[in-house]
């Protein structure tokens, strides 16, 4: 008899399932993946505060409202006030719920996705639906769960109409919110998810493709770039470069708590 889990993966087409292993991983899902030890590690510096108003995509206008320094201020609570309440875009005016993000707040692992959908504009959490269920199914391929040792945000608090993705002022509106949840939670991986957080993030006009397989920075924190599940969707064939980057995510994790461990 099948298990639940089992049940589940197999409805997303993801069985064979991706599976963790004591002592290493092991990918025995959609395709042959290289070794999660061949990806480089090497770190690229993130992107400064002046680099961002330059970003690409034109001039970021900073909202009059609410200063940057008065939310790299505020806790937990305030946060989320400020942020269900906000006004600094024009999306409020037409998002349901702002989408404040969900988890534990003092996770290791980060996931930051693009913005919300319809879906997530309706309920107020990142990541439900399909999308949500796959990614779900993705965590648990690396010993992880939702609201366990991970958070999981987006870019932009409000859906964009349509779907559309988010302007330049619109992310400079947001972006100061998750850099305050990031100062919080002090993650210790950063995955993020979708071509649009990859070069918000890293401030690119690069491709995802090119993005993956190494290490990036930001805000001090290791990060690393993949695929949106709502890609995965579309494009399964590409379930495995995710896994590696999966595997590249949860080594670098691991190296930097050994280096903590033994004081280096």
């Amino acid at each position: 008899m099948s298990l639940p889990r089992e049940e589940r993966l197999k409805s997303l087409g993801m069985w064979p399932v991706w599976r963790l292993r004591e002592g290493g991983v092991e990918a025995d899902a959609v395709a042959p993946v290289s070794s999660c030890a061949s990806a480089s590690l090497a770190p690229k510096p993130a992107a400064g505060a002046a680099e961002r108003e330059r970003a690409v995509g034109g001039d970021y206008a900073r909202p009059p409202d609410l200063d940057q320094a008065d939310i790299a201020d505020m806790d937990w609570d305030a946060l989320r006030q400020t942020v269900e309440s906000c006004t600094r875009c024009p999306l409020h005016e037409s998002r349901s719920k702002a989408v404040f993000g969900v988890g534990d707040v003092a996770a290791d692992w980060l996931i930051v996705g693009e913005a919300p959908g319809a879906e997530e504009d309706r309920q107020g959490e990142p990541f439900v639906g399909q999308a949500g269920k796959l990614l779900d199914a993705m965590l648990a391929a690396i010993g992880q769960k939702r609201g366990a040792n991970v958070y999981i945000a987006n870019i932009l608090k409000s859906r964009p109409p349509g779907n559309r993705d988010p302007k330049p002022d619109e992310v400079a509106a947001c972006i100061p919110y998750l850099e305050r949840q990031i100062d919080l939670i002090r993650p210790r991986i950063i995955l993020a998810m979708g071509r649009f957080a990859a070069q918000s993030l890293l401030l690119t006009e690069a491709s995802i493709s090119s993005l993956r397989g190494r290490v990036h920075e930001y805000r001090g924190v290791a990060m690393v770039v993949t695929y949106h599940p709502a890609y995965l969707l579309r494009n399964p064939a590409d379930k495995a470069k995710v896994w590696e980057d999966l595997c590249l995510a949860r080594n670098t994790l691991l190296s930097s708590q050994s280096k903590s461990n033994t004081g280096d």
